[in-house]
């Protein structure tokens, strides 16, 4: 056998690994999420997307009721994902939404719900129980393959993104008209990448009760309204 011959066998089979197994050229991404004055910003979704081939379907996702508070305050889900409502309080509750992009209703229960619900369409969707107005969560519903939702320092990380480049999207709660801001393209190497992202939020910051004033509900809500007109 050749040495041409052998060269041109390595690099056919180099290139049949690549194309199966973007993973082996994969890197991590650590970003920090801040707002327009720096400070770490919690529960804002960093969605990417980028190269083909190593997309994970829609897995069941969960929001609890806990303490009479939905947790995590800020869910994000790929387009096409279960998630389930657990009530692991010791009272009832009633969750139901009416934003746009999923409206659902789930009467006063404990323990597990029998049916988890289909989010079948992107966009934000707003929270909130019948019985305790003041118990607001998100689900932030995207069709982006990867996305993350930043801790209280404001961290997120991504490991094994295949390398290549990304098109980056934030959004949070208080993000103008709740709607997602472009973030510009993002380049992943071989080598971990570290990365700040600034996101523009409205000036009076939400601020979750934990007790009942006004109904935060309602005001989360009129935000979501959005594209509520056909």
């Amino acid at each position: 056998m050749t040495r041409p011959f052998l060269d041109l066998l390595r690099a056919g089979l180099l290139g049949l690994f690549c194309s199966i197994s973007p993973v082996l050229w994969a890197a991590s991404l650590h970003a920090e999420l801040v707002d327009t004055q720096g400070q770490p910003l919690a529960g804002a979704v960093l969605t990417l997307r980028g190269p083909l081939g190593a997309e994970a379907e829609p897995e069941q996702a969960v929001m609890d009721q806990q303490a009479q508070q939905f947790v995590p305050h800020v869910l994000a889900v790929r387009t096409g994902t279960l998630v389930a409502f657990p009530n692991s309080d010791n009272i009832r509750h009633h969750v139901y939404s009416f934003s746009p992009s999923k409206k659902f209703e789930l009467r006063l229960y404990q323990g597990t719900h029998s049916e988890p619900v289909l989010f079948d369409k992107p966009g934000a969707v707003v929270l909130g129980c019948n019985i305790h107005d003041w118990m607001v969560g998100y689900v932030y519903v995207t069709d982006d393959p990867w996305f993350e939702v930043s801790d209280e320092q404001g961290r997120v990380q991504f490991d094994a993104l295949p390398v290549g480049s990304y098109s980056a999207s934030l959004w949070h709660p208080q993000s103008p008209n709740m709607l997602p801001q472009t973030a510009g393209t993002l380049v992943i190497g071989e080598q971990p990448v570290q990365q700040r992202f600034t996101v523009a939020i409205q000036a009076s910051a939400e601020v979750v009760p934990t007790a009942a004033p006004a109904s935060a509900f309602g005001d989360a809500f009129k935000k979501a309204q959005r594209d509520a007109a056909p």
